[in-house]
């Protein structure tokens, strides 16, 4: 069974990172969408807000698994037995950072290999610091993130 790791903060997820796990669930056999904790990142949203979100948002996908860590991503990877790390790409401005990070992944572990997806074009301008930007201003994220998001935040404030 191929298992790909979609690992991100998601903080909150969007209808973009959506997208891009909605195709990798058409490619692998099962995906595991991995809320990463950084301790470097003041987060606005916590690591379980963040998972109960995922869940409901992904209810329609049958082979995706939502699960949270700390440490190195491929770390987890092996132990989840993944050997595809999924990552998703909006715009050419995400490519730097993300080819840097696919090749330090690389090398630490030469058999977990990286693919990158890119959004659809609604979805390109889509961050997760928009849509906090956007809700902290008390604007409408409703076609900005999942509805359970949309939903779990208006009933936030």
């Amino acid at each position: 069974m191929t298992i790909a790791i979609y690992p991100g903060s998601f903080d909150p997820i969007t209808k973009g990172h959506l997208d891009v796990l909605e195709t990798g669930a058409k490619i692998f056999e099962k995906v595991i969408i991995v809320v990463a904790f950084n301790s470097n990142k003041t987060s606005f949203l916590t690591v379980e807000e963040r998972v109960n979100l995922i869940k409901e948002s992904v209810k329609h996908l049958d082979n995706v698994e939502v699960d949270s860590f700390s440490g190195l991503t491929v770390d987890y990877a092996r132990q989840r037995n993944a050997t595809i790390l999924l990552r998703g790409l909006r715009a050419v401005s995400d490519f730097e950072y993300e080819m840097q990070l696919s090749q330090t992944n690389s090398a630490l572990s030469e058999d977990i290999k990286t693919v990158f997806l890119i959004t659809k074009p609604e979805y390109n301008f889509i961050s997760s610091s928009t849509v906090k930007e956007i809700y902290l201003n008390n604007g409408d994220i409703s076609k900005f993130v999942p509805q359970a998001v949309s939903d779990y935040l208006k009933n936030k404030k």
